[in-house]
């Protein structure tokens, strides 16, 4: 009897990137992938049809490619016996295909909790077919050592308001209040210290521990947000501000598992246009909607630690936005600045702030700048710039370029009447324009 229930249910993000749990680095991946199960078992599930197969450092996740939403999981610690791999005459006519044993429990649902607990537990053979050219005898090396790693079974520090009790481990009363915050504080910071020395011995030793440092750094960040959380109450503007700006510096120390050439292979840009996606996300927000591809590069670059990419990389990422339902958008205005903005971004909104910036009466009679555009839209001065030349292409504005720079004015054009060109309305924008310059002179 098949079950459609088979596999454990996994999260995507809305660029169809799998969301992983704490300290879950991914490994490798395979693309155009079958998973079928062996006919001679008596537990059977529905065969998933071409999906990319990812390995983690706790599982093995299968993504459709039908539908970016749709991935279920196979943990590791499910998984209690992997065949080696045989050549024969016959395979060198078939796609290549390894498979797994793991454990299965009584109502046909693959394991997903501690073996012990369980009863009546059945084994069920899974046989992956590569039908793509993924290198699947390296994702089978990497999947051996990640099975044997059990990186499932190292518990991350409790990091929340749950493991602040008042007294230790050992039996010890801890320090509390403001004195034992700085203390901890103070001891977090030492400990920092003393990886950075050792990180910088040599590149190899940094290589080796950035995934210890974007991991502090997101430890940091958590218990830092669970400290603002339980103090809000007590704790004063100035003090949120440092912790908010603490959490943000934090935020973009790094990413803990970054999409490689090594990890994802053939789909590499593919799996790289995802993630960056995803990235985007909160600098978006933060500049209102809009922000500079270069900044784009130095900020992803900057979270990817030592794994850099290449312009190139970043500029083959953006474009295949196109084909993915993703929620940003790469945008090239007519001056050649590209930028990438979020799909909520509207224009006519952005439109509608710069008139009313623009009809104000110092505004009618000087005109605006870009830094007062800026300021105004909250974002880049090159950014508002970009809009109020947009904002001018459309009719909106109309510019005048002196030796002090661009200053933009609303366009009085549209309300001239062609017929009666000295006719002043005593009503409208052009009637607003008048008294402003009346009273200025």
């Amino acid at each position: 009897m098949a079950s459609n229930n088979f596999f454990v249910p996994a999260s995507v993000t809305s660029s169809g990137r799998p969301v992983l749990v704490p300290n879950e680095v991914e490994c490798n991946l395979l693309s155009n992938v079958d998973i079928e199960h062996d006919q001679d078992d008596a537990v059977s599930f529905p065969p998933l049809k071409s999906g990319h197969f990812i390995l983690t450092t706790h599982r093995l996740l299968f993504l459709s490619s039908s539908c970016s939403s749709t991935a279920v999981a196979i943990p590791l610690s499910a998984i209690t016996h992997i065949f080696s791999s045989k050549r024969s005459l016959k395979s060198v006519f078939h796609s290549p295909r390894f498979r797994f044993q793991v454990s299965a429990t009584p109502d046909n649902r693959i394991l997903d909790s501690d073996p012990g607990r369980v009863t009546g537990l059945r084994s069920v053979v899974i046989t992956v077919v590569v039908r793509g050219k993924g290198d699947w005898e390296l994702f089978l090396s990497k999947m051996w050592d990640c099975w044997r790693g059990r990186a499932w079974e190292t518990t991350p520090s409790e990091t929340g308001p749950a493991s602040a009790s008042l007294y230790a481990s050992d039996g010890s009363v801890r320090m509390v209040g403001v004195g034992g915050l700085l203390r901890k504080e103070q001891e977090m910071w030492e400990s920092t210290d003393r990886s950075l020395q050792e990180a910088f011995q040599d590149l190899n030793a940094l290589m080796n521990k950035a995934k210890e440092m974007v991991m502090l750094a997101e430890k940091m960040r958590q218990k830092l947000l669970a400290g603002s959380s339980s103090q809000s109450n007590s704790a004063n503007d100035e003090e949120l501000g440092s912790k908010e700006e603490m959490q943000d510096w934090l935020l973009s120390v790094g990413i803990v598992s970054p999409v490689t050439k090594e990890s994802a292979g053939a789909l590499y840009h593919q799996q790289l246009s995802r993630q960056l996606a995803d990235f985007v996300k909160i600098p978006l927000e933060r500049a209102g909607g809009m922000i500079n591809l270069i900044d784009v590069y130095c900020l992803f670059n900057r979270a990817r630690g030592t794994a850099l990419i290449s312009p190139d990389d970043l500029s083959q990422a953006c474009s295949l936005w196109e084909k993915f339902d993703v929620p940003v958008m790469l945008r090239k205005f007519d001056s050649g600045v590209m930028v990438i903005q979020s799909k909520s971004h509207s224009d006519e909104e952005v439109f509608g702030r710069l008139r009313a910036l623009v009809t104000k009466p110092e505004a009618l009679r000087h005109g605006i700048s870009a830094s007062d555009a800026a300021m105004t839209l909250g974002i880049a001065p090159a950014m508002a710039k970009e809009h109020l030349l947009t904002a001018e292409g459309i009719g909106l504005l109309c510019r005048d370029i002196s030796p002090d720079g661009f200053r933009f004015y609303i366009n009085l054009f549209s309300e001239i009447i062609l017929d009666d060109l000295f006719l002043v309305k005593d009503y409208g924008i052009y009637s607003t324009w008048v008294k402003a310059s009346s009273a200025s002179g």
